[in-house]
């Protein structure tokens, strides 16, 4: 099979010049006949999630962005939600077997998920620029396994499936590799083939560790079904230090809510560092690449006003205009001002548990300032942190009733962007 890494003069769609102009375009199975297929008409595409956690994080909104262009371009995308793989696993870029989970959690997991999609997509019936919200369980779940194995598995050789990295990697680790997994990629094969059934889905789209499972689905296509599929890979991100995307002290940068506050996930995306900035616009919001451009070009302090617009731009595609703004407007009052603003994370607590002292360290565990005892103990010993706007280094030190303000709260600080309140109930 040709593939494609560079980008030819000739593509016109509006859909592949938006994601080459944009730094979407990573690797393709032939560029320049689904550049012909877009200009003919509506392309309907999919991008999977499996639904391993009742949220998404910010790992998955590169390829979320990708079918969100291919809607305002007026093509269709299909976002599939992972029902029957999840039970299986993906082993990519893993080193031990995930978690089982019931039905029951699966399906909790994908309505939760569904929430960001609803502000991400517009939903109906084929039309174009309108997206479907799928489940492959629809149709792994009633798979027979012998005429599956007949019929799909005999198209996979055991010679080329250990060359994958999910598999080679795993093994390289001599971590257990289960042959329940090791199904996973012969079923996400099978998905791209029944989605072309069903709605005529000829692309699919994914991040670059994906491309062999995709490449997969494309030959599989054309062995039993005699149609041509596409692929379509972004890159894997990371920060120009080198970091992996998505990865904080506290954890994973969650897209609902109610796994991080409105404000937690605007100051993840202010903090970026400024050698990102322009990238992160072009590949995180939608203006205007002239507009990101004039924003490329603030040197110095300015490019702190680039980052406000890139937080409140993320924000407001994945939280809602009104939550951008209010986060935004939080963090204006207690960065600039410096005041106890609302909004924070906050933890409440009782007299009585501040009569003995509460330790300084398990509160930033709790308000998600650092993600263990001991690293939190370590910032306080390096004087990363502050009580009140005071400096602390004593990784004993506890917190009293005299902490208190008189507006009731505490105020704690992990250098100088991250913050969190200890309200007194």
């Amino acid at each position: 099979m040709s593939t494609t890494t560079t980008v030819p003069a000739s593509i016109k769609s509006e859909f592949l010049r938006v994601m080459v102009e944009r730094g979407y375009y990573h690797q393709a199975t032939d560029l320049e006949a689904l550049d012909k297929k877009l200009l003919a008409g509506p392309v309907t595409a999919y991008n999977g999630y499996d639904a391993t956690a009742d949220s998404l994080h910010v790992g998955h909104l590169l390829p979320t962005m990708i079918q969100r262009w291919l809607g305002r371009t007026g093509n269709n995308p299909i976002l599939l939600m992972g029902g029957g793989t999840t039970k299986v696993g993906d082993p990519s870029g893993r080193d031990e077997t995930r978690r089982l989970l019931s039905d029951d959690d699966i399906n909790a997991n994908i309505a939760k998920i569904r929430t960001v999609f609803d502000r991400l997509f517009t939903f109906g019936d084929g039309a174009p620029g309108t997206a479907r919200l799928v489940n492959n369980a629809d149709w792994l779940d009633k798979l027979e396994y012998i005429p599956f194995l007949r019929d799909v598995g005999r198209h996979f050789t055991i010679n080329r499936m250990l060359t994958f990295d999910s598999v080679k990697l795993r093994l390289d680790r001599e971590q257990p590799l289960t042959f329940l997994e090791f199904n996973y990629m012969i079923l996400q094969a099978y998905d791209f083939v029944e989605l072309s059934r069903r709605y005529g889905c000829l692309l699919q789209t994914g991040g670059s560790d994906q491309w062999g499972n995709i490449v997969n689905g494309v030959e599989l296509g054309r062995r039993i079904a005699q149609v041509d599929l596409f692929g379509f890979t972004c890159p894997l991100l990371t920060t120009a230090s080198g970091a992996k995307m998505g990865k904080t002290a506290a954890g994973a940068v969650w897209l609902n809510e109610d796994r991080l506050s409105n404000l937690d996930f605007w100051q993840y995306w202010r903090n970026t560092e400024d050698a990102d900035v322009v990238r992160f616009l072009k590949l995180f919001t939608e203006l205007p690449l002239d507009e990101i451009a004039r924003l490329g070009a603030l040197a110095g302090a300015e490019i702190n006003e680039a980052k406000k617009i890139l937080a409140t731009e993320v924000t407001a595609l994945v939280r809602g205009r009104d939550a951008a703004e209010q986060a935004a407007e939080t963090a204006r009052r207690t960065f600039e001002e410096g005041a106890a603003a609302e909004g924070l994370p906050t933890i409440e607590m009782g007299a009585a548990a501040l009569a003995d002292g509460a330790y300084l360290a398990d509160l930033m565990v709790q308000a998600g300032l650092s993600a263990s005892k001991g690293e939190a103990r370590r910032l306080i010993k390096g004087n990363g942190v502050k009580v009140n706007d005071g400096a602390v280094s004593d990784e004993a030190y506890k917190l009293f009733a005299s902490h208190v303000g008189d507006d009731g709260l505490i105020k704690l600080s992990a250098g100088k962007k991250r913050h969190a309140l200890v309200k007194l109930v």
